[in-house]
């Protein structure tokens, strides 16, 4: 589901290593909840604020530009972190092939590139 220029496509598991090595060098902690599909897994984005709430964003493609970009996964500002527990136990019912990562970030910020999706 990732791309690079043009409509060529990056395999899902290289842009995850890519990334998830960026965010070594930048001391962000990171843990891979599930290892999706090597070429095609979506990616779900758990961001745990610690103290301040945890976000989930999902990765997706923006209708109008056609650009990946990310989407909140649940309705509400601040889901309880059970209620993200629990929606990505569902989506990896549905879709085992999906990447689940889980980062730290007390301002609850998104490390990877893509604008938010609304």
């Amino acid at each position: 589901m990732l791309e690079e220029e043009g409509d060529a496509r990056l395999p899902t598991a290289l842009w995850v290593d890519t990334r998830l090595h960026q965010l070594t060098l930048q001391g962000i902690p990171f843990y891979i909840v599930n290892k999706g599909a090597y070429s095609g897994g979506t990616v779900l984005l758990k961001i745990n604020g610690l103290e301040h709430g945890c976000i989930l964003l999902t990765q997706q493609r923006d209708l109008m530009t056609g650009k990946l970009g990310w989407m909140h996964a649940l309705d509400e500002e601040s889901p309880e972190e059970s209620a993200i527990d629990a929606y990505i136990r569902r989506a990896l019912d549905r879709d085992p092939d999906l990447w689940v990562i889980e980062i730290e970030d007390r301002k609850k910020r998104n490390p990877f590139e893509g604008a938010l999706i609304v």
